[in-house]
C-alpha cells in the first residue's frame, strides 16, 4: 500500500520495515514500552491512509524523488528502534536519549502526514481538475468534428463509489450462510448467484460479509464492484458509475447497447484477477438488467441480492430467517444497553421470548422493535404483545414484517404531542426516492417552515439522531469533521432501509386520498397514477412528493392542492417542465427540485413560480438554468435559495436583471458544488437583507465582487473548499455585522485583506488548510470580539503572536480528516 501511495517501492518498503521493527522490539524493550506503544498506534493510524489515496497516485505517477527525505527518516527510525533493544537497563543516559529520539520520530511522522500528505492531496486534486478541464476542451473539439456517431465523454460528475460498504459491527446468524454462499459462488460453471430473501432479512449484510471475506478478497482483490440497483434502475448510470470507480473517463453512451459493449471491454481489461460484480436490491422485472451484465469473461461472477427469486439464473441461495437463539441475541443487543447502565425494566423469559417470537426472526424487525422497547417500563412491553395478538393485518396478511414494524412506531405516537415533531419528521422521510441519500439541509428547509424548528438545524439534527438510534434512519457524515463547523450541514445525509421507508409511506397513506397530509406520487413511464381521477376534487395535503423517470412526458391533470406547503419534485431526465397546476398553490412555502440523472437537467416553465406568493425557500439540485436572471422573475417573500451541483455559471455571467429587485427579502444563499461558477454577479451585493452567504466546494470560483462590502447585514460568510480563490476583497472590512467567516480548505488564498481588523463583529474564524497563507495583516490585533480561530498547526503560530492583543482568543488546532471518504459524495 505504501509504495502505491508515493509511487515508489523504496518508501513503501521502508514504512513496512519500520512497522515490523516496532512490533518486534516493543514486547522485549520493556523500558521503552510506553513510547513504542504510542508509536505503534501512530503507525497503525497512518497505514490506512496509503490505501485511501491509492487511486489518486495511480492516476498521477509521482516520482520517488519527491519522498527521498521521508524514506531516509523511516530508515533512520528503523535503526533507532532496533538499537532500543540493545540498551542495558542500567544505562539511564541512553534510555533517556533514545526515548527522546522515538518521540521525535513519532512527531515527524505526524507532521509529515498533516502537512505533506494534505498538500499533496490538494495539489493532486487541483491537477486532476485542471486535466479534466483540458480533457473537456479536447472532447468538445472531438464532438464538434464527430457529430454523427462520435462518442463523447461527459464532465466528471461523481455518481458514487462501487466500493464495498462496511458490514454492521454486530452480526448474528450469518456465519453458516456465508460459508454456504461462498461455496456456491466458487462452484465451477456458476456465473450468477441470486441471494434471495424477504426484506429485512440481512441479504445486503451477507453480501458485504462475502465481499470482505479474506478468501474472496484474495481471489478478486480490487476487482470487486458493489452496486445498489433498487426498484427503478438506470443501466447507463450504473455502468457510468463502474467506469468512474475504476478511474477511467466516464462515457456518455449513445444507447444501452453501446453502454453494455463498453463495459464488457472495460472488464476484460481488469486482469489478471477475476471480477466480482454485486448487484444489490434487484427488483422483480429486472432480470433483463442482470442479463445485460453477463459476459463470457474467465472467472467473472455476479451476485444478485433480491427480495425475489429468479429461476432463470444458475444458482439461488435463499437466506432463511434467524433461529430462536440468534433472534434473541440480536433482539437483546438492540433492547438492552451495553454501557453498564441498568435498564428500567428487564422482562422475564416468557415475555422476552414472546416478543422475540413475535418479530418472526426478521433481523430488521428485531433491531427496530428492540430499540423501541429499550428502557421502557413493563406496561409498554405487555401492551406491545397485546397489540400483536389483537391487531388486524395492516398491509397484506403475508407481509408479517411490516405488521410488526408498525407497532415500533408507537413510541413516536407517544411523542406526537411534543414540540419536536419526531413522528412527523420520520414520516416526511418517505417523500424522497428509494435508495437515494436525503440531504439534511433539504429536511431542515421543510421542517423550519412546517414545524417551526430551529433554523440553525439543532432541532432537526436532534430528531435525526433520535430516529437513527431507533433504526428508523441512518445519519451519514461524508467528512468526520463536518459536524464541528457551526451551521454547516451540506455534507450531512440521511439514508433509510427500504422497509423503514415503506412503513413511513404506508403510515402516510392510511386515510382517503383527499384527507392525507402527505400525497406521494411515484410513477414510471407515462402512466399517470390510477387515483388521478380522484384528484379533480381539492386535496388537503400539506406535503406533495412527485417522482418520475426519464421516460415520463405526460401532462398532469389539473390537480387542486390549495393547502400544500411543501412540494418535492424528484425526477431523472435531461429536460423537465414544472407542472402547471403549481401556479394555484397559494400556500406553498418550500419547493425542492432534485434531478437524479447523470447530467444537469434543463428546467422549463420556471417563471411560473412568480405566482407563488408565499414561497420562502427553493432548493435546486443538478439543474441547468441558463436564463434565470433574464426572466421577469420576482419572488418578494423568498428568504432562502439553495443551488447544489447546478450549472449556473452562464446564468450569472449573462445576468442583466437587478437581483435585488428579483429577490428583495432574501436572507440566505447557499451554493454548493457548482463547478462552472467562476464569479458572482455584482448585483448580488445589492441584496441588503442578506445574512448568510455560503459558497462551498466551488472549484472554479476565483474572485468575489468588490461590492461585497455593501452587504451590511451579512452575519455568515462561508467559502469552504473554493480552491481557486486567491484573496478576499478589501471591502470585506465594511461587514460590521459579520460574526463567522469560513475559508477552510481554500488552499489558494495567500493573503488576508489589510482591512480585516475592521470586522468589529467577527467572533469566529475557520481557516483550516489555507496552505498558501503565511502571514496575517497587522490590523488583526483590532479584532477585539474574535473568540475562536480554527486552524491547522502551521497557521496557529501566526495567531499566537496576536494573543497579546486578543486576550480572550482561543486557538483551536484540529487535525485534518486524512481520508477520501468525501469523494463519492461530491460531483467533481
Amino acid at each position: 500500500m505504501a509504495m502505491d501511495l508515493f509511487g515508489g517501492a523504496a518508501l513503501g518498503t521502508a514504512f513496512g520495515e519500520l512497522l515490523e521493527a516496532v512490533m518486534e522490539v516493543k514486547d522485549n524493550a520493556i523500558k521503552f514500552n510506553a513510547v513504542l506503544n504510542s508509536l505503534t498506534s501512530t503507525l497503525n493510524s497512518i497505514e490506512p491512509v496509503f490505501s485511501e489515496i491509492e487511486q489518486l497516485n495511480r492516476v498521477l505517477d509521482r516520482p520517488e524523488e519527491e519522498t527521498k527525505m521521508f524514506t531516509y527518516q523511516l530508515e533512520r527510525g528503523k535503526t533507532i528502534v532496533r538499537k532500543c533493544s540493545e540498551i542495558r537497563w542500567w544505562n539511564f543516559y541512553k534510555k533517556h536519549s533514545y526515548a527522546k529520539k522515538l518521540m521525535e520520530l513519532e512527531s515527524s511522522l505526524l507532521k509529515f502526514f498533516q502537512i505533506y500528505v494534505q498538500a499533496q492531496v490538494s495539489r493532486d486534486n487541483r491537477q486532476i481538475l485542471v486535466e479534466l478541464k483540458q480533457v473537456d476542451v479536447r472532447l468538445d473539439q472531438i464532438h464538434s468534428n464527430l457529430r454523427n456517431g462520435g462518442k463523447v465523454y461527459n464532465r466528471s460528475v461523481f455518481l458514487g463509489s462501487c466500493r464495498v460498504p462496511e458490514a454492521p459491527d454486530f452480526i448474528v446468524g450469518l456465519d453458516v450462510p456465508l460459508k454456504e454462499l461462498k461455496m456456491q459462488l466458487l462452484t465451477d460453471g456458476v456465473s450468477v448467484v441470486v441471494l434471495s430473501a424477504q426484506g429485512g432479512c440481512g441479504k445486503t449484510t451477507l453480501a458485504k460479509m462475502l465481499c470482505h471475506d479474506h478468501e474472496i478478497e484474495g481471489i478478486y482483490k480490487d476487482n470487486i464492484f458493489f452496486v445498489t440497483v433498487s426498484k427503478t434502475p438506470n443501466l447507463k448510470v450504473i455502468i457510468q458509475k463502474i467506469f468512474q470507480h475504476t478511474g477511467c473517463a466516464v462515457p456518455q453512451f449513445q444507447n444501452h447497447e453501446d453502454a453494455i459493449n463498453q463495459l464488457e471491454h472495460l472488464l476484460k481489461q481488469r486482469g489478471p484477477n477475476p471480477v466480482l460484480l454485486v448487484l444489490d436490491d434487484v427488483w422483480s422485472g429486472s432480470e433483463s438488467l442482470v442479463q445485460n451484465f453477463m459476459f463470457r469473461i474467465s472467472g467473472y461472477k455476479i451476485v444478485v441480492t433480491s427480495r425475489f427469486e429468479f429461476p432463470r439464473f444458475d444458482s439461488t441461495y435463499k437466506l432463511e430467517l434467524l433461529n430462536d437463539q440468534d433472534a434473541r441475541a440480536l433482539f437483546c443487543h438492540s433492547a438492552f444497553p451495553h454501557d453498564g447502565s441498568s435498564s428500567s425494566y428487564v422482562p422475564d423469559d416468557d415475555l422476552l421470548n414472546e416478543i422475540v417470537r413475535g418479530c418472526g426472526g426478521f433481523p430488521l424487525a428485531l433491531a427496530v422493535v428492540g430499540q423501541s422497547l429499550r428502557r421502557q417500563p413493563e406496561v409498554i412491553w405487555r401492551r406491545t404483545l397485546k397489540q400483536w395478538s389483537e391487531g388486524r393485518s395492516i398491509l397484506d396478511s403475508s407481509n408479517d414484517l411490516l405488521i410488526r414494524l408498525q407497532t415500533s412506531l408507537d413510541a413516536l405516537d407517544e411523542r406526537a404531542e411534543s414540540k419536536n415533531f419526531l413522528k412527523e419528521c420520520y414520516l416526511d422521510l418517505g417523500l424522497f426516492p428509494e435508495d437515494e441519500r436525503i440531504p439534511v439541509t433539504a429536511l431542515m428547509d421543510m421542517w423550519v417552515e412546517l414545524y417551526n424548528l430551529d433554523e440553525n438545524g439543532i432541532d432537526a439534527l436532534a430528531n435525526l439522531h433520535e430516529l437513527s438510534t431507533r433504526n428508523l434512519a441512518n445519519l451519514v457524515f461524508t467528512r468526520k469533521d463536518a459536524s464541528e463547523v457551526d451551521g454547516y450541514y451540506n455534507e450531512h445525509f440521511v439514508v433509510q432501509h427500504d422497509l423503514v421507508r415503506e412503513l413511513a409511506i404506508h403510515r402516510s397513506s392510511q386515510h382517503p386520498i383527499e384527507q392525507r397530509k402527505r400525497l406521494i406520487i411515484d410513477t414510471r413511464g407515462n402512466d399517470l397514477p390510477k387515483c388521478s381521477h380522484e384528484m379533480q376534487q381539492p386535496i388537503h395535503a400539506r406535503l406533495v412528493s412527485i417522482s418520475t423517470d426519464e421516460t415520463f412526458c405526460s401532462r398532469w391533470n389539473n390537480m387542486q392542492l390549495p393547502e400544500v406547503e411543501v412540494v418535492l419534485l424528484n425526477f431523472r431526465a435531461r429536460n423537465y417542465t414544472l407542472p402547471e397546476f403549481m401556479e394555484k398553490m397559494d400556500q406553498l412555502k418550500v419547493l425542492i427540485v432534485i434531478n437524479y440523472d447523470f447530467c444537469p437537467a434543463e428546467l422549463s416553465n420556471f417563471p411560473l413560480i412568480c405566482s407563488l406568493s408565499s414561497l420562502k425557500r427553493i432548493r435546486l439540485e443538478n439543474i441547468s438554468i441558463p436564463s434565470l436572471c433574464n426572466s421577469t422573475l420576482q419572488l418578494r417573500n423568498l428568504r432562502k435559495i439553495s443551488i447544489v451541483t447546478c450549472e449556473i455559471g452562464s446564468t450569472f455571467r449573462n445576468c442583466t436583471t437587478q437581483i435585488s429587485h428579483m429577490l428583495p427579502n432574501l436572507v440566505e444563499i447557499d451554493i454548493d458544488c457548482c463547478n462552472d461558477l467562476e464569479e458572482l454577479p455584482a448585483g448580488l451585493c445589492d441584496i441588503v437583507h442578506l445574512k448568510k452567504l455560503s459558497i462551498t466546494n466551488c472549484q472554479e470560483l476565483c474572485a468575489l465582487p468588490e461590492g461585497l462590502g455593501k452587504l451590511e447585514n451579512l452575519e455568515v460568510l462561508r467559502l469552504h473548499n473554493c480552491t481557486e480563490l486567491i484573496e478576499l476583497p478589501e471591502t470585506i472590512g465594511s461587514l460590521n455585522k459579520l460574526s463567522f467567516l469560513d475559508i477552510s480548505d481554500c488552499i489558494g488564498i495567500c493573503k488576508m485583506p489589510l482591512r480585516m481588523g475592521e470586522l468589529c463583529g467577527l467572533r469566529k474564524l475557520d481557516m483550516r488548510n489555507c496552505l498558501e497563507l503565511s502571514e496575517l495583516p497587522p490590523s488583526v490585533k483590532d479584532l477585539k470580539q474574535l473568540k475562536e480561530v480554527i486552524c491547522d498547526e502551521q497557521r496557529a503560530y501566526l495567531w499566537e503572536a496576536c494573543k497579546i492583543h486578543l486576550t480572550n482568543l482561543k486557538i483551536n488546532v484540529l487535525k485534518e480528516d486524512i481520508n477520501l471518504n468525501w469523494l463519492p459524495n461530491h460531483r467533481l
